[in-house]
């Protein structure tokens, strides 16, 4: 069986915990604060959830979901992800994360700056646009009429061909919208951030889910300025 580690276990990081079990997978959760402090979120998810250090999560996943913010990047144990497969949830917010001038200056994306530190693992963007009520609401079987898309970058084709098998076992299609490089394109304050998976309202947190699909979302990319 597929096992999902996850490193943070927030908003975005429960939430895809909760669409992966009711995929079928083990999911490993960690935090910053230790094993300890998920014992009630490890009992509500049931038996094939566990908790673990980041580094345990980092071992134990065939798929890894890194869910943090950026500020704590340099916190991820990059040495039992080398050769794994990493999805990057973060978005960069300079006023909770300080200032890192390498995105600050456009020379790297958020992602990138993550690819850097987990210089071996194989790291696509993902699940960064999606307000996290929307991404527990909006899951849908394959071939449902109103099923969303998610958006992912990512450098090496391989591991985005995984994401995207991982996305459609949790109820979404997959947009790319290319290399690391262009994550830029569905960050906070573009046109594919938020609004897209809730019928347009920038009030976005306010407002159920919408559903998404393949072309609104390209749409949207397309749309983006920097």
């Amino acid at each position: 069986m597929t096992t999902l580690g996850l490193i943070g276990s927030g908003h975005i990081g429960s939430t895809v915990a909760r669409l992966a079990l009711a995929a079928g997978y083990d999911v490993v959760l960690s935090n910053s604060r230790g094993p300890e402090t998920l014992t009630d979120l490890v009992t509500e998810l049931g038996p094939k959830a566990r908790a673990a250090t980041a580094a345990g999560a980092a071992r134990a996943g065939d798929i890894v979901v890194v869910s943090i913010p950026v500020k704590s990047v340099r916190d991820v144990p990059a040495e039992p992800l080398a050769g794994k497969v990493v999805i990057d949830t973060g978005n960069y917010y300079p006023a909770r994360d300080g200032h890192f001038a390498e995105l600050d200056s456009g020379e790297l994306t958020t992602t990138e700056l993550v690819a850097r530190h987990l210089s071996g693992a194989r790291v696509v963007k993902g699940f960064n646009n999606i307000f996290y009520r929307h991404l527990a609401e909006l899951a849908r079987p394959a071939g449902a009429p109103d099923r969303s898309a998610i958006v992912i970058a990512g450098d090496d084709q391989d591991a985005k061909k995984a994401a995207s098998e991982f996305l459609d076992d949790i109820g979404y299609d997959t947009v790319d919208a290319g290399p690391l490089s262009e994550g830029w394109r569905f960050e906070p304050g573009t046109p594919a951030y938020g609004p897209p998976y809730a019928g347009g309202a920038d009030n976005f947190w306010e407002t159920s889910g919408h559903p998404a699909g393949v072309d609104t979302l390209r749409e949207a990319l397309a749309a983006a300025q920097r």
